[in-house]
């Protein structure tokens, strides 16, 4: 039988005035902290307070809230820092405000720091054929990083069996890794090298003869002895021809090109070309048409995205040539590229056509084929075009006698002397004017008048004159 243990009363009112106790002061701890929550100054980060973002790209803050006194006070909360995303290090962003009295803050911090790989790129493909028994030459990589710059003098080249393994690592300690195969075998077709061009000229009546060419092969070496030539020319008609070079490699890889033969009147000796650049203008070009019309001579005008419509339909319909010079006329914006290029050429083409219908293809370039100032927009750029105009079935003339009308000549008198001053029985004359200029426009007369004094004839540029070129400087 088990005793039975008494408790006496005053032990039991004490246990019990604790608790009550202890329940009291835990509800007034838990209203305090409810009420410093609801009505205490606070601001609230969205997002992580600890942010780790990539070096250049820009800095978005996710955001915040602020509550006073059941209350949104948002507005009130000012940010102070600055995140430099152009330099890798740790930025501090502090929101604060000041409400009632009481400031509050809070302080989110921001890593800027180099996330990004280095890119390798290969020349060549990632799967490379080398020629049988023969050792694989290394077609080259570079090494590009978004902070570190170029370094390429930082990659390890490592040959593993049937593959090229090429590896970077930047100051970061980003990793990049790149593998080129190796196969055996040609695949690759050999190459022809035509010497001057995919483009030339021949002049009616007299003899061509091919400037030559050479094939190279990846594997085979030199195999131009084995290089087929078809096609002809005829020097006896004016035309177009095209002359095609085929060659096989011993593993049957075939190269086939192709070369433009352009067959042209030499042009007579004593023939004078007049020739306008960046028109049409009213007030000179208008009056220059009227002396044209007057002297029975005809005259090629290369216009440009300027001036009246109307003066462009009266060239085109009185039977002048309207050859093709810029659009804009920025230098800039016409050499920057060669896709620029004929952007512009495309848009001056475009005005022609649609006010005249005549699909124009003779061009002259902004300074001429022989201008340097293209150099500092592209270098190289007009050695392209000069090539690349042909390709594309246009036919571009500079100049063999300037009237100086867009330098220091300002006066009638002296574009009359700078032009009758070089004028040659002996030779095709393609005189460089403007149809801008007022004293071009005051010397016409007198420059026709000696012409035709002196047994020189006249003539418009067509597409079967012999193109007058310069020498290209870029």
């Amino acid at each position: 039988m088990k005793a039975k243990i008494k408790i006496k009363p005053r032990i039991i009112y004490r246990c019990r005035k604790k608790v009550i106790i202890g329940g009291i002061l835990f509800s007034l701890v838990l209203l305090f902290l409810i009420s410093f929550f609801l009505l205490f100054p606070r601001i609230t980060l969205k997002g992580k307070k600890t942010l780790t973002i990539p070096v250049h790209e820009a800095y978005q803050d996710p955001g915040y809230s602020a509550h006073a006194f059941l209350q949104d006070v948002s507005d009130k909360v000012k940010i102070k820092g600055k995140v430099d995303v152009d330099q890798i290090g740790e930025y501090q962003v502090v929101y604060q405000m000041k409400v009632h009295g009481i400031k509050t803050k809070v302080v989110r911090k921001v890593n800027v720091a180099d996330l990004e790989a280095p890119k390798i790129e290969l020349v060549g493909s990632t799967k490379e054929f080398v020629c049988p028994g023969k050792e694989y030459q290394e077609f080259g990589y570079s090494a590009i990083d978004n902070v570190d710059g170029d370094i390429t003098d930082q990659v390890t080249v490592e040959k593993k069996k049937n593959k090229i393994i090429y590896q970077v690592k930047d100051k970061a300690g980003n990793k990049a890794k790149v593998e080129r195969t190796l196969m055996e075998g040609d695949e690759t077709a050999p190459e022809i090298l035509l010497t001057e061009g995919s483009n030339d000229f021949a002049f009616l009546g007299e003899s061509y003869s091919d400037p030559g060419y050479q094939a190279i092969d990846n594997c085979d070496g030199d195999i131009t002895s084995q290089v087929f030539v078809s096609g002809g020319v005829d020097t006896n008609k004016v035309g177009d021809y095209t002359i095609h070079y085929t060659v096989k490699d011993q593993k049957g890889n075939e190269r086939k090109v192709e070369r433009t033969v352009r067959v042209r009147e030499k042009g007579a000796p004593g023939t004078i070309y007049l020739t306008f650049d960046d028109g049409p203008k009213a007030g000179t070009t208008d009056v220059i048409l009227d002396i044209l019309k007057e002297e029975g001579v005809k005259a090629t005008f290369f216009v440009t995205g300027s001036g009246p419509d109307s003066l462009i339909v009266r060239e085109y319909q009185e039977g002048h040539t309207v050859g093709l010079h810029t659009y804009s006329h920025n230098y800039a914006l016409i050499y920057d590229s060669v896709d620029s290029y004929f952007q512009d050429l495309q848009a001056v083409h475009d005005r022609v056509f649609q006010l005249t219908g005549y699909d124009s293809r003779i061009i002259r370039f902004p300074g001429g084929s022989s201008n340097t100032i293209s150099k500092h927009y592209e270098e190289g750029i007009m050695s392209i075009l000069t090539e690349e105009v042909l390709n594309r079935g246009y036919q571009y003339y500079d100049w063999n006698i300037t009237s100086g009308d867009s330098g220091d000549t300002s006066n009638a008198d002296e574009v009359y002397q700078n032009v009758i001053n070089h004028l040659s029985k002996e030779k095709v004359n393609m005189i460089l004017m403007h149809d801008t200029k007022p004293y071009t426009r005051d010397a016409l007369q007198k420059i026709i008048a000696y012409g035709k004094e002196n047994g020189y004839t006249f003539d418009a540029i067509t597409l079967d004159t012999a193109m007058v070129r310069q020498r290209v400087n870029n």
